[in-house]
């Protein structure tokens, strides 16, 4: 994505076409054979839902140990991705702080999973 141009316009259809869910990671662990570092996360998305795999690179902010438990939010109606050795049913969603590592988005407080986001 170019950042430094501004977005085009969409309709409210196309947002609304996303589906994005708050989920609980439920296990984080390191993926030897990616060729960027990144974890291979399971992501409780709720009774709907169920529990989902994805692969973020979110290594130099977040250890294993400190993704487990963690609220994130997830485009959950995307076709699944083959990414690596790790086939990532939803996209976790982060943006990059000043050196452009990523930063997971969380609700600011605890919220049932499988939330939508609206």
């Amino acid at each position: 994505m170019d950042q430094t141009q501004p977005p085009a316009p969409i309709a409210i259809d196309d947002f609304l076409k996303l589906d994005v869910r708050v989920g609980t990671i439920v296990e984080a662990a390191p993926i030897p054979e990616a060729r960027r570092p990144a974890y291979r996360l399971v992501i409780d998305l709720g009774e709907a839902i169920g529990l989902k795999k994805s692969s973020a690179q979110v290594t130099v902010h977040y250890t294993p140990e400190t993704l487990v438990g963690r609220q994130v939010l997830c485009v959950v109606n995307l076709p699944p991705r083959q990414v690596g050795p790790v086939r990532s049913e939803v996209l976790t969603l982060g943006v990059p702080d000043g050196e452009g590592a990523v930063v997971l988005i969380a609700p600011e407080r605890p919220v049932p999973n499988g939330g939508r986001l609206y």
